[in-house]
């Protein structure tokens, strides 16, 4: 398999930044979109800006309703990879959409935060097809559908996740990794994927659970009394958790963690917070319910990043109704 065919699920910001990479690469991508996205893309194209440059590429799409129609004529094809992109929130909405495109030998690689929709996948089409990722970009999907990259810089990391059937070897994913390299974004092909995942976990629900449980950028929160103190028991609490779950955090990657969310006048947030402070859904229960529920399973006490917890559960309810 030396071209694999990548299914993207979405393209919105996240998906639609590197499959219009990949396609400017000449990679065989095709978006499973609803069709309302479809319609757009094939009227406008898939418009990127970055700060490099913009581009318009031509994106091919199917629905998911196509892909089942497929099936059930007998003309349905399998994809190689199956890339999902989508909100952690949304995947258990759009697990019968993306069945219809897993064949025996197809690899699911999502690029979601927090480690609860490993399980869910896992569950739902076998550890023999899933493997770990994550993404690194900042980006946004803007009104008229086109995809601006915030700032440089852009990556891929994935990997056979330990205790699967996937060996990291499997030509499978070399050949995944090479179709990912030279693409116009880092590629990277983790022999720790596990690790990785957590990593970017602690960074994101330490900063969520930070800006979101105060409501404020790191700046204005590190400026107050006690500030500092918060948000570095914020981080202990996460790591205490990742310790008892049996990772070892990189101590420069640690020390990095600290700095940013203790830096004096940073504008710095999460895209959760940005969800909250716009009324949007959050990636609450993903991001930080899975991480209570795994401290209490494991003896770990988390007060600060219950309370954060809490405390978006209470504005997703109250959204919600």
């Amino acid at each position: 398999m030396t071209q694999p065919r990548i299914l993207i699920v979405g393209a919105g910001a996240v998906g639609g930044f590197f499959g219009a990479k990949l396609l400017l690469a000449g990679r065989d991508v095709t978006f499973l979109v609803r069709q309302a996205r479809a319609t757009q893309l094939e009227r406008n194209g898939l418009v990127l800006h970055t700060p490099s440059g913009d581009s318009n590429t031509v994106a091919p799409t199917v629905t998911a309703a196509e892909l089942v129609a497929r099936r059930e004529a007998g003309t349905g094809e399998s994809w190689d990879v199956v890339i999902i992109t989508v909100k952690a929130f949304a995947l258990a909405g759009a697990l019968d959409d993306i069945a219809a495109a897993i064949g025996p030998r197809t690899l699911v690689l999502p690029v979601l935060n927090g480690m609860k929709h490993i399980d869910l996948l896992s569950e739902r089409f076998g550890r023999d097809h899933v493997l770990g990722g994550l993404a690194m970009v900042s980006t946004t999907l803007q009104g008229d559908g086109s995809i601006r990259q915030l700032f440089g810089g852009a990556g891929l990391t994935y990997g056979a996740l330990a205790g699967g059937t996937i060996a990291p070897d499997d030509t499978r994913i070399t050949a995944l990794d090479a179709a990912l390299s030279d693409a116009g974004f880092s590629a990277t092909l983790s022999r720790d994927i596990e690790r990785d995942l957590w990593q970017k976990w602690i960074v994101l629900g330490s900063g969520g659970a930070l800006t979101c449980l105060l409501r404020a950028p790191v700046g204005e929160i590190v400026a107050v009394p006690g500030g500092t103190h918060t948000a570095l028991a914020i981080v202990s609490e996460f790591v205490a958790l990742a310790t008892a779950a049996g990772i070892t955090p990189d101590d420069e990657r640690l020390s990095s963690i600290r700095g940013t969310l203790t830096q004096a006048g940073s504008g710095f947030t999460t895209s959760m917070y940005r969800d909250l402070v716009q009324g949007n859904p959050v990636e609450a229960d993903q991001i930080l319910g899975d991480a209570v529920d795994r401290a209490n399973q494991l003896g770990v006490a988390v007060p600060l990043l219950t309370a954060a917890s809490v405390s978006l559960a209470v504005y997703q309810a109250s959204r919600d109704n």
